[in-house]
């Protein structure tokens, strides 16, 4: 401040000591220069408006309320000194530290809002993956928020060269206290770089009773609802020991059905066989493409078991369930038409005359 001082000319040193002199005049001049941004913010939203593109819109809005706390905080942190050194007669030297942290946290605010803002308006587009956008804006808070720490502990006084010095070891005890802490941690960054599953995905561990659908990932736990919508909170350490199972990446729906015949029906079994894989075939919810087969797979206690086994397009569940259901209703149609029927469990027992009663047995004399 003393150096500005000096830059300034004689006459513009004297009115700047009656601004420094004088807490109303201040508050003064912060109502007018608030007024006056909020004037330029006024015009600046609507020049913005007119522009295709949306990143000044997000940077204009993150602006706004750090500027206008700016504005009023700044000759508020001079008033103070003011009063301060009036009342004790010494020169406070730690005020122009006070405006230094000032300036840094008005900067880390901004970028916050900056990042959430760029944030919010990438996962309303729809276009990219949400668990990555969230990872990246993540990552950004993070670096942004230890540059300002550490810019204010160098504001303190601190060196940041000890500094580092002390957090390597204080880093290696901290490491050693909290190693699930930080195995969570490592866990969380492992999803986002690997994406074994991301937001909205419906995942299952056959090694754990976990089945849901995600809904959050992150630093420490991933948060899933289960089917029957109790949240499930997992530790991201977890996910390293375990088989994930991410259902929602699949390409097809699998239907894999035994269809049972009656054994006075087994002339007709090729026939049937044969007009349900033409039904398959075309099927407009069947993919084609994919493995078909449609065979007699074995003798069963009661039935000829017919193997149907094919794909749907869909992989949707509820449409899936539609599809095997039209799939199931037009077999029995097929059956019908040819005069066959599906099997019902049955039994034969044969009974021994002779040991029912209906022979007579001569006893022994």
């Amino acid at each position: 401040m003393n150096e500005l001082k000096s830059l300034l000319p004689n006459s513009w040193e004297s009115f700047y000591q009656q601004l420094d002199s004088n807490v109303l005049l201040l508050t003064a001049i912060s109502l007018v220069a608030w007024l006056v941004w909020r004037v330029v913010y006024g015009r600046l939203e609507v020049l913005v408006a007119r522009t295709a593109i949306h990143w000044d819109n997000l940077t204009l809005h993150a602006l706004k309320t750090p500027i206008s706390t700016l504005i009023w905080c700044w000759p508020a942190t001079i008033s103070l000194g003011f009063l301060l050194q009036q009342q004790m007669g010494t020169k406070l030297d730690w005020l122009s530290t006070v405006k230094l942290i000032l300036v840094i946290a008005i900067f880390i605010w901004f970028t916050m809002r900056l990042i959430n803002n760029v944030e919010e308006y990438v996962l309303q587009q729809k276009k990219r993956d949400e668990t990555t956008v969230q990872a990246v804006a993540k990552v950004a808070r993070l670096f942004f928020l230890t540059i300002g720490a550490l810019t204010i502990m160098q504001a303190f006084g601190l060196s940041l060269s000890g500094l580092l010095t002390f957090g390597g070891v204080g880093g290696l005890i901290v490491g050693l206290a909290a190693k699930d802490l930080l195995s969570n941690f490592f866990g969380g960054m492992m999803i986002y770089f690997d994406r074994p599953f991301k937001v909205g995905d419906w995942i299952r561990s056959p090694d754990r009773q976990i089945e849901g659908t995600v809904e959050r990932i992150g630093w420490r736990m991933t948060i899933i609802r289960t089917f029957d919508k109790r949240p499930l909170y997992v530790p991201n350490s977890v996910f390293s020991n375990i088989v994930v199972e991410n259902p929602s990446r699949m390409l097809n729906r699998r239907i894999y059905e035994t269809v049972g015949l009656r054994y006075e029906d087994g002339a007709k079994v090729e026939q049937i066989a044969q007009q349900i894989r033409d039904m398959l075939e075309h099927h407009a919810d069947i993919d084609a493409k994919q493995t078909l087969i449609v065979n007699l797979n074995g003798f069963g206690p009661s039935s000829l078991n017919l193997m149907v086994y094919t794909f749907t397009k869909t992989v949707n569940w509820i449409r899936y369930q539609e599809v095997k259901q039209d799939v199931l209703l037009k077999i029995m149609t097929i059956v019908s038409e040819n005069g066959a029927d599906i099997a019902f469990p049955t039994q034969t027992i044969k009974i021994d005359p002779t040991s029912a009663g209906e022979i007579p047995i001569l006893a022994h004399q």
